[in-house]
């Protein structure tokens, strides 16, 4: 745990490029002394070649607890695959089999991201980007799609826990996202930055209610979307007013906030600027995932160290996964696969 007496990291978490962490890479990252590290599909071979990763992000900042984040949602976002990883179904083919029997679409859940995190902890990776919490819309984009539970916000919120509750006792911290919901965003905030017209009133009694619902959760990520009813000028991660009125208010959300990848198009401006944008805006923490050396070199120069309300949050998330509990796996997958097959 960080304390006054330990020097705070930045207030960043960046990618690297590769499947093996180039010379310039630690060098800067050992200057930088970013809170961590994520990895995406670039990154990964085999199992041991992953492990041996993760060691040198780690070794680099010289930190045993920098944490090392993933994407391992199931369906069309897992960046740990076959031959070496199990191929996980897509949340939404649970979601849909749940109203005949909601106690083992829970289970069912619960199961898959207990042997996500068996899968990461493996690899030492502690930080899961999952669960997705949000609500989608009939018109709203294909990014979200498959990934989201259901359309309806209290079966969203109960797989949603039974999500955390697996990584979790696997020892791996969830991340809600994407708060305050980006399923009625009808473009993909990747290559643009979306609006949502939508009035607040509507938006508080369903997109916001999972997230509510799960507000205890130890870590949330920010949506790059700008909602017109709430604050038209500013994309959530970059508002003030989104943050702190509505995520923290209004949902009464207090986990650690990490905001949404800023290299996406949705955000304008320098690296370093998007970086300011959202960590003034009430970020505790700015990801920048596309490894590109000269924006993470410029980064460095700026960002701040995390705050001590961001501390404070991040020592409150740790100790959610710090105690892995055994699993018997094949009985997990028995459970998986019946509930698909039912």
């Amino acid at each position: 745990m960080f304390g006054i007496d330990r020097e705070a990291p930045s207030a960043i978490v960046f990618g690297c490029a590769g499947t093996e962490l180039s010379a310039k890479e630690h060098d800067l990252f050992r200057q930088a002394n970013p809170l961590g590290f994520i990895l995406f599909g670039r990154n990964i071979e085999t199992p041991d070649q992953v492990k041996r990763l993760t060691h040198a992000l780690r070794e680099s900042v010289r930190r045993s607890d920098a944490i090392v984040m993933i994407d391992q949602e199931g369906g069309s976002v897992q960046r740990l695959r076959p031959p070496h990883w199990l191929d996980y179904p897509a949340m939404q083919e649970i979601g849909n089999k749940a109203g005949a029997n909601p106690v083992g679409a829970a289970e069912c859940v619960k199961n898959v991201y207990r042997l996500i995190a068996d899968d990461l902890s493996a690899l030492g990776i502690d930080v899961d980007c999952a669960p997705v919490l949000d609500l989608p819309a009939p018109d709203g984009h294909e990014v979200i799609g498959d990934r989201a539970f259901s359309d309806d916000p209290d079966l969203i919120a109960r797989l949603g826990r039974a999500c955390c509750d697996g990584l979790s006792t696997g020892g791996v911290m969830p991340v809600i996202k994407h708060l305050p919901g980006h399923g009625r965003a009808t473009a993909d905030s990747h290559a643009e930055l979306p609006h949502v017209a939508t009035e607040g009133a509507e938006l508080e009694a369903t997109d916001f209610a999972p997230f509510r619902a799960l507000r205890d959760a130890p870590a949330g990520m920010t949506a790059h979307i700008v909602y017109d009813a709430l604050d038209p000028e500013k994309a959530g991660s970059s508002s003030q007013t989104i943050i702190s009125d509505i995520i923290r208010g209004h949902i009464g959300f207090d986990g650690l906030l990490f905001s949404d990848d800023v290299c996406m198009r949705a955000l304008k401006g320098s690296f370093p600027l998007r970086v300011k944008s959202v960590l003034d805006a009430g970020c505790d923490v700015a990801l920048h995932c596309d490894a590109e050396f000269n924006e993470m070199q410029k980064i460095a120069e700026t960002c701040p160290q995390m705050g001590l309300e961001s501390i404070r949050r991040l020592n409150a998330a740790r100790p959610s996964a710090a105690d892995s509990v055994p699993i018997d796996r094949d009985a997990a997958k028995r459970q998986i696969f019946a509930f698909l097959e039912q």
